[in-house]
């Protein structure tokens, strides 16, 4: 019972409110006009002649630093 006019009131309170929002507003549009402009630019690039290091494993350096274990990570036994 107490669900029931839980939804009720809420439904009744949603209608309620959205019943006051019936007011138009007239908003003024404002119009202007945009002038486009066509600029070049020219850009070069460098060619870089780096070199890439190639680790066996993927993510390998990540993997190790996650992989770290501390006094309290132990089995201890009983």
């Amino acid at each position: 019972m107490k669900t029931v006019l839980t939804i009720i009131a809420v439904l009744f309170f949603g209608v309620f409110t959205y019943a006051q929002d019936a007011k138009e507003i007239k908003v003024d549009s404002v119009t202007s006009t945009v002038a486009i402009e066509k600029v070049e630019i020219k850009k070069t690039f460098k060619k870089r002649h780096e070199t890439a290091r190639l680790y066996m494993f993927k993510n390998s350096r990540v993997k190790k630093e996650l992989s770290f274990r501390t006094k309290r990570n132990r089995a201890k036994l009983a």
